[in-house]
């Protein structure tokens, strides 16, 4: 593994390039960006499925979103659904400028919301030529609806006016305010993934000082509420899919709507018994999404024959 940077306009990212072993400089790989969930970092899920690719033989690139981990931007701990997708298009530049990548043999992964940026990122770059999901998350679904998907979009209104008026607040001189990606304290109400989150992000289990579980509440919430990951994905997804979703996950709605609204070719794997973190780094789970995976992105992004 290789600690890289790449520009993204004005912002320095940081990412960690995971190579084939036997890697050879003079060699031609497909290649693959994975993408962090939300309020996560290369080193935990996203780094975990570049070493796995990698080990398949392919070139893959974990890194920290822009405003977030070791990538810069300000202000620090920005959730901007619009800047992580264009993160995604950065990933690509950078790899396409590496000699020992076919630039027509680029695909994405994504993880929870990394899973609905690299859906919006693909449907919007043409030279991205395949995307895989894992536990995939369209993030302003997920702040409107609830995270079973059963409330209405205008519930999201309290949100809004809260991030409204601490946005007044700071702009009187008060402190900013973050926001908390998953839950610190736990009671019997905490949706078992939200549980789960907790223990993958607060405790040794996959705890990483760069993951601090913290969003800029003001300055986030605005651009979270107004996006969707699926827009118009109906017409501009031209690309084949891969989803790969846990049946006893409660963001599996995320997974069946995307794969019902999609029409390039497309795969739903829905794994029985599986919940959504599941597929950050339980070894079992992990394995399961890795083997569709490998077998989906070495058929889409096979080298072209004369």
């Amino acid at each position: 593994m290789d600690a890289v940077t790449f520009p993204n306009g004005p912002i320095s990212m940081s990412g960690n390039l995971h190579l084939p072993d036997n890697f050879d400089p003079d060699g031609s790989y497909a290649a693959v960006v994975t993408v962090h969930p939300g309020g996560g970092v290369k080193e935990q899920a996203a780094g975990l499925y570049a070493s796995k690719l990698a080990e398949q033989g392919f070139v893959a690139l974990a890194f920290d979103a822009s405003f977030q981990g070791e990538s810069g931007g300000e202000p620090h701990f920005l959730e901007d659904p619009a800047a992580r997708v264009e993160d995604v298009h950065a990933a690509v530049d950078y790899l396409q400028s590496l000699d020992y990548v076919d630039a027509e043999r680029i695909g994405v992964l994504g993880i929870c919301a990394g899973g609905g940026y690299g859906v919006n990122a693909t449907m919007t770059d043409s030279r991205i030529k395949a995307i895989a999901t894992a536990s995939a998350l369209n993030i302003g679904s997920a702040w409107r609806k609830g995270w079973f998907g059963a409330e209405l979009d205008s519930a999201a209104v309290a949100v809004r006016d809260a991030a409204s008026q601490q946005r007044t607040a700071e702009a009187g001189g008060a402190e900013p305010y973050n926001a908390q990606y998953v839950p610190v304290e736990l009671d019997e109400s905490t949706p078992r993934d939200l549980a789960e989150a907790h223990d993958y992000y607060l405790t040794p289990r996959a705890q990483h000082p760069n993951a601090q579980n913290k969003y800029l509440l003001a300055q986030s919430i605005p651009r979270i509420l107004a996006f969707d990951a699926f827009h118009l994905v109906e017409d501009l997804l031209t690309q084949p899919i891969l989803i790969v979703a846990g049946s006893d996950a409660g963001s599996l709605w995320h997974s069946t709507e995307l794969h019902s609204r999609a029409r390039s070719s497309k795969k739903l794997v829905v794994v029985d018994g599986a919940a959504h973190m599941d597929f950050y780094d339980v070894p079992k789970y992990v394995d399961r999404a890795v083997a569709e995976a490998v077998p989906f992105f070495t058929e889409n992004l096979a080298a072209k024959t004369n």
